[in-house]
């Protein structure tokens, strides 16, 4: 971490000395952790997703739902130790898998706990649960350790990427890391109705960029056609997206159904939200970790 290269912005800093672009040094932090029941039903069965969110984020979504500790930096100091120890008592509490959710920035210390937790007795499939702006030769070094990609396909085009995230690059690097996650995990290793191995690609439709979603998801069957879709209609306009001129609305019907039919008229397998009006859409509520009392 003395040249910190691990996602696509090459900070090139000492995370012992400086913080990134992520607003992370050198200490993992952490918001919260428990049995997720609320990810897509093949990683959480009837038991939960043993799910981890990491604070600090390599991305500036206007309207992240996670803002509090992904840009406001809410969190716990933990330490590899102890991470090590969290994976373990999510497995012990039934988690049927550990869940990280934005782990780019932490990485190597991440790696470090997996290998401690391993060799405790960790058995349970890892998930790679990432935003997709991820280099592809970082994404080469987690095969044989990740066993489920779950990833974000925010946009196509590099206009919705600055729009949505202020990030020129995004649709770049994004699909040439996913078409490295197909790579290594193509072939789905199910046991039951329980996901073990695979690649999930996300998309959440965007108020005004319906097109997005739907060029995203030629791509997704052209390139990635054994990969599971997870199409999302619950956005709100949270963080610094109340008032943005595209972005400061929820999505209409006419927008989800668009997408939606476009989708169900490909071959492609995976979840498809239902549609809920404004009212209905209910809002991130995470507790933070001294609250879970997990550790």
């Amino acid at each position: 971490m003395t040249s910190c290269r691990l996602c696509p912005r090459n900070c090139g800093i000492n995370r012992k000395k400086q913080k990134g672009f992520c607003k992370m040094g050198n200490e993992i932090i952490i918001y919260t952790a428990f049995l997720h029941k609320g990810e897509e039903p093949a990683l959480v069965g009837d038991r939960g997703s043993g799910t981890v969110f990491f604070s600090g984020c390599n991305l500036r979504c206007i309207y992240c739902q996670n803002y509090k500790f992904s840009h406001l930096l809410e969190g716990k100091n933990i330490t590899i130790e102890e991470l090590a120890r969290l994976f373990i008592r999510l497995q012990e509490r039934g988690a049927l898998n550990i869940n990280l959710v934005t782990p780019t920035h932490f990485l190597p210390q991440i790696l470090e706990s997996l290998l401690i937790a391993f060799k405790k007795g960790l058995d349970i499939p890892i998930v790679y649960n990432s935003s997709g702006y991820e280099k592809k030769e970082i994404i080469q070094k987690l095969d044989e350790i990740v066993d489920i990609y779950l990833v974000d396909m925010k946009y196509y085009s590099k206009e919705a990427s600055i729009v949505g995230s202020e990030t020129a690059d995004y649709h770049f690097y994004n699909k040439e890391a996913i078409l490295e996650m197909y790579k290594q995990k193509k072939t789905l290793l199910w046991e039951g109705k329980i996901l073990k191995e695979g690649l999930i690609i996300r998309h959440l439709i965007l108020p005004g960029f319906v097109e997005e979603g739907i060029k995203i998801i030629k791509w997704i069957e052209e390139n990635t056609p054994h990969a599971l879709v997870s199409l999302m209609s619950q956005y709100k306009p949270y963080f610094k997206a109340e008032k943005h001129p595209l972005l400061g609305r929820t999505i209409n019907y006419q927008e989800y159904e668009k997408v939606k039919s476009y989708l169900e008229n490909t071959h492609l397998e995976g979840w498809i939200q239902e549609f809920l009006p404004p009212q209905n859409l209910a809002g991130p509520y995470l507790l933070p970790l001294d609250k879970v009392k997990i550790l």
